[in-house]
């Protein structure tokens, strides 16, 4: 809880140090060099076990939705720069290519355009559905964090476009991708539902009506944006457990040992 107080202010502080740097310039060498060599060492690993399920997968998907069985997307990673052109604030990103096993139906976005899929989303197949779930539509991202476009931990990248809306809705939301790369797994995503929602009892469920919805408007109730207040909360606590070596290493290996925990809750229903 206390990390999520100072996360804010420590992120604001960054922003205001720098403007258009390049991942790792405000993060201490020792962090980097550590958080790269886990990197390497736990994709290695993750693609040698995974190995085995990865043709299963493959073959669920294409007999339930024929079609592509990989799905690649363009993503924003981390933040390069803050510019405001005629009082309009635009972002420039880290962009590259993610990879994901496709859970949804082909070409699921030729009538709905760029949108965030929600949990009951009709373009999601059956095959889909379980994927989600248990988060193991992400295991092609492992070669995505060795060729150096992602880390195992960090915040989820998201589309480019949709960070650019969410940053005019929610102060500070771009500032979760400062200095950080993109990850398959991180803070957020082993203490929330898919898309960011509070789980019930949880101890920031308490906090709910204070963090979500802050204007009280009955039209903005359970929108997108109070889902990714939450997450970036989790984020930011995530990108300052970064300025000392031994809270990063804390932080970043407990996730990475509470993920398949989760993962294995999550495909139980839990």
């Amino acid at each position: 809880m206390n990390q999520w107080r100072f996360a804010s202010k420590t992120s604001a502080r960054r922003s205001s140090l720098v403007r258009g740097v390049h991942y790792g310039a405000l993060v201490l060498r020792s962090v980097r060099f550590a958080k790269r060599a886990i990197d390497i060492a736990g994709a290695a690993v993750g693609l040698v076990l995974t190995a085995p399920l990865m043709p299963l997968i493959a073959a669920a998907i294409y007999i339930d939705s024929p079609g592509p069985v990989l799905f690649r997307q363009r993503r924003a990673g981390s933040l390069k720069s803050i510019k405001t052109r005629n009082g309009i604030k635009e972002l420039t990103f880290e962009e590259f290519d993610m990879h994901k096993f496709r859970t949804m139906i082909p070409d699921a976005e030729r009538k709905t355009g760029v949108i965030v899929a929600g949990a009951d989303d009709p373009r999601i197949t059956r095959v889909g559905k379980f994927l989600r779930k248990s988060r193991l539509d992400e295991l092609p991202q492992f070669w995505d964090v060795l060729r150096g476009k992602m880390s195992l931990v960090g915040p989820r990248p998201e589309r480019p476009e949709l960070l650019q809306n969410l940053s005019y809705a929610i102060p500070l939301f771009e500032e979760r991708m400062r200095d950080v790369k993109p990850g398959i797994t991180g803070l957020a995503q082993i203490s929330l539902g898919y898309t960011g929602s509070i789980p019930e009892g949880s101890e920031i469920s308490k906090l709910a009506e204070t963090l979500q919805n802050p204007w009280q408007l009955d039209e903005t109730k359970g929108s997108l944006a109070d889902d990714m207040r939450i997450k970036l909360l989790y984020d930011l606590a995530y990108t300052a457990s970064m300025e000392r070596l031994d809270t990063f290493l804390r932080t970043e290996l407990g996730i990475i040992f509470k993920t398949p925990l989760v993962m294995l809750k999550m495909t139980q229903g839990r």
